[in-house]
């Protein structure tokens, strides 16, 4: 059996190696087919971004004959065999340019100052692996003055931010021949900024490197560069009219990143998995890429195959996922009642916006969720036009991410109450022992109102963390629903057993109006004859639940008062 690329992205070592490889070196057809000057290919981390990119270089990067680096190979037999090679047309540009090749991955630091030192080094790597052009007489000595300066790390602010543009101009004058920019991971550097508040020193220095060299640069083949996200235009690619944007939601190289399902397939037969399919693509499938593809997360697939067939979230402990967890955390109540409904099985529609600027991210909605997509948090159904906007209707993908949401969840409300009794108080509930039930949760509702009430609405805050506690709880022997249809109206929530022989709930919440002749009797009566009126119990009924509990809980402030009719 052939060794797993576990970590590994760079193309020559993978194919020297004889590692497992699975063939997408048409991509190279695409992009020359396509004949776009500068592309944009973002996804999700650990997509085989940095693999495809690697392959690019060793495909059409010119060997040099150097006194400082050596004479470089041709890389012409690593396509030997696959299915580029099929194509005479395209093998013909093979080694025929020079390329620039960085990948900014690592420019993540929590200080922009070092993140700009990273940055440096990244652009000084790179006209160092391009020493050779010190030794010709096409650079002036003021040149190779600057150019040693990028090297050394220590030229100004304007040679940095004009690097790409300046070493394509030198690049060209040597070869006779235009380089090919390839840029991995442009937007690592552009997200620590946004995490660590120095978004702003980031982008504008990113905005005059990336437009230097892809915008009106006479001295460019074509560029490709990939990212998680598309960085809106008026942040970073402002006046950047050649750019092709090919993200999850459009069909170009919709097979090229991530495994398809036959390439899933092959590789669970060589490693004698094929037994365990359907539970893989559960774990793992799920990426809608384009309108006629799913794809499976290529890491995971991966790490479960060299974890001996272990089914854990492989993909989400590559990251401190921290921009999402603060989404979730701190998000509306309306978001927490997507939240809900994703976590549920259910899909929920939303405007999608491949622009993405970081700054509102907080504060749209609209951008939340395309975050949420974009960064494969999501996935979608369908993408479809409604009054000449893009909407979706998402969901998640797959039990992988699903289990990351649940995580998310339990260390928040861990971060606010005792877990063990939330669940003594669940495991009441269910068992049909009310009175503990009422015990616990009075108490619960006291201690936990101050924690949650961060916008003046207690009872809604307190709702939400109490049914998201629920979903992420009972959710092996229970269906938790919250804000659904059922009979002649809608309840709030409803937990319904997998087993019909176990006891059905449902609750309704009350808030006490501000007429003084409400109370907290008169208001839990009130939700008692609503579910009875609304018949609220048929749901439960039609799926053979005999047993079943209903709650009326009402507010007033921190007082709550619960009772039941079975």
């Amino acid at each position: 059996m052939k060794k797993l690329p576990i970590g590994l992205c760079d193309f020559e070592e993978l194919i020297s190696e004889n590692y497992y490889f699975v063939d997408k070196t048409l991509l190279i057809k695409d992009i020359l087919d396509g004949g776009a000057k500068a592309i944009l290919i973002p996804r999700p981390r650990r997509f085989g971004k940095t693999l495809n990119m690697t392959m690019l270089k060793c495909f059409f990067e010119k060997p040099v004959l150097s006194s400082v680096e050596g004479t470089s190979k041709s890389k012409r037999n690593l396509f030997n065999n696959l299915k580029i090679s099929e194509h005479d047309d395209i093998m013909a540009h093979q080694g025929q340019y020079p390329v620039i090749f960085m990948t900014f991955k690592e420019a993540k630091q929590g200080d922009w100052d070092i993140c700009f030192k990273q940055i440096k080094e990244i652009l000084g790597s790179e006209f160092s692996r391009h020493g050779y052009l010190l030794e010709s007489n096409i650079l002036s000595d003021v040149q190779k003055g600057n150019y040693k300066a990028v090297i050394d790390g220590n030229a100004d602010y304007v040679l940095y931010q004009n690097a790409l543009k300046d070493l394509s101009a030198f690049l060209t004058r040597y070869h006779n021949k235009k380089p090919i920019i390839l840029i991995d991971e442009y937007d690592a550097p552009i997200q620590a900024g946004f995490i660590n508040h120095y978004y702003k020193e980031v982008i504008n220095f990113m905005r005059g490197t990336l437009c230097g060299g892809l915008k009106d640069n006479l001295y460019l083949s074509f560029a490709v560069m990939t990212g998680v996200l598309r960085v809106a235009k008026e942040s970073i690619f402002s006046g950047l009219n050649n750019l092709k944007v090919c993200s999850l939601i459009n069909n170009t190289y919709a097979d090229k990143f991530g495994l398809l399902e036959d390439e899933v397939q092959e590789l669970m037969d060589h490693c004698n998995f094929s037994g365990k399919l359907n539970d893989i693509k559960a774990w793992y499938n799920g990426y809608a890429s384009g309108d006629d593809h799913t794809v499976y997360n290529p890491w995971s697939i991966i790490n479960f195959v060299d974890n001996k067939g272990k089914f854990q979230p492989y993909w989400l402990n590559t990251s401190d996922n921290a921009i999402i967890k603060e989404l979730i955390e701190n998000g509306t109540v309306d978001f927490k009642l997507d939240i809900e409904q994703l976590i549920a099985g259910n899909n929920i529609e939303k405007y999608v916006n491949e622009n993405i600027v970081f700054d509102s991210v907080f504060s749209q909605s609209d951008v939340v969720w395309s975050f949420l997509l974009f960064s494969g948090y999501l996935s979608f159904d369908k993408i479809y036009l409604k009054e000449e906007l893009l909407y979706g209707s998402l969901r998640l993908p797959n039990l992988e991410v699903k289990s990351f949401y649940k995580v998310v969840i339990f260390e928040w409300l861990k971060n606010h109450i005792s877990m063990n009794n939330y669940s003594v108080m669940l495991n009441s509930l269910v068992s049909g022992d009310i009175q503990e039930f009422k015990n616990i949760f009075y108490d619960f509702v006291l201690k936990s109102f101050s924690a949650f009430d961060t916008s003046g609405k207690e009872p809604e805050k307190f709702y939400h963390a109490f049914v998201l506690g629920m979903l992420v709880s009972l959710s092996e022997n229970y269906e938790v629903k919250s804000n659904k249809e059922s009979g002649y109206g809608r309840y709030d929530v409803m937990i319904i057993p997998k087993d019909p022989r176990l006891r059905g709930i449902i609750i309704e919440f009350k808030k006490i109006g501000a007429a003084k002749t409400d109370s907290l009797e008169k208001s839990v009566e009130v939700a008692l004859n609503q579910i009875e009126e609304k018949k609220y119990a048929t749901e439960l009924r039609a799926r053979g639940i005999k047993d079943i509990v209903r709650l009326g809980i009402a507010f007033d402030g921190k007082k709550v008062l619960v009772k039941e009719k079975i």
